[in-house]
């Protein structure tokens, strides 16, 4: 299984409130946010970890440099959208299932380890992180039915508990959508989540009990205090 991280942002709104470091190198807990992803991807049998960071951002693409392992490919390019990093990054996703997140995203270990267990025998296209924890200005509500299979990707709550997570576990059959809402001039995650509903791909939601993102300074201290407690091996 393949892991991928979308590290391509420029992180513009932490550097308004006073944070130097590029989002990706921003440090939880004394790790840096991508060194993070890169130890549980590893930790959860990744077998290649696929970043994409941004080309304006040349202290992030050193970083990386320094990470051990033949097991990174790295690449370099600025891009519109998450969507877009996404797709620069698919052509390395072709031959296995894969998991992808944003570099900010915050999560228990013990959680994602059993998110990614449940993907490998799940008969599903793929499985996403849900939670029905609420801490993003616009959040992405996602309706399930009894079976925990996604019925649909909504701007507005209804009568939906969950929202998406942002951690994506998808079998290379997804890519194809990816590449026709590219090529049709989608931009947004949410589109090409709402894409795959459309065509038919059956997507599991998978509970976690929260997730969070690092988009301001004080979400930095959520996430520490979030953390406390997780067992880090």
């Amino acid at each position: 299984m393949k892991f991928a991280i979308i590290a391509a942002g420029e992180g513009s709104r932490l550097q308004e409130e006073g944070i130097e470091s590029p989002k990706p190198l921003v440090e939880i807990r004394g790790e840096k946010l991508l060194e993070r992803l890169v130890r549980i991807f590893r930790q959860n049998g990744a077998e290649e970890i696929v970043i994409i960071v941004n080309a304006h951002t040349p202290r992030t693409e050193r970083f990386v440099k320094t990470l051990e392992g033949d097991d990174l490919r790295v690449v370099v390019k600025s891009t519109p959208s998450s969507m877009h990093s996404f797709f620069e990054l698919s052509a390395f996703l072709t031959d296995a299932p894969f998991c992808l997140t944003t570099v900010d995203t915050i999560f228990k270990e013990e959680e994602f380890a059993a998110f990614i267990e449940h993907f490998k025998k799940s008969e599903a296209d793929g499985c996403m992180a849900v939670t029905d924890f609420i801490d993003d200005e616009k959040p992405l509500f996602v309706g399930v039915d009894s079976d925990f299979l996604i019925t649909n990707f909504l701007d507005e709550r209804q009568d939906c508990r969950y929202v998406s997570g942002g951690i994506y576990c998808l079998k290379p059959a997804a890519l194809q959508t990816l590449r026709r809402c590219v090529e049709s001039g989608q931009s947004r995650m949410r589109n090409y989540q709402r894409a795959l509903i459309a065509e038919g791909f059956r997507l599991e939601a998978c509970p976690f009990s929260k997730i969070l993102d690092i988009d301001h300074a004080s979400d930095i201290a959520k996430a520490e205090d979030f953390l406390q407690g997780d067992k880090v091996s």
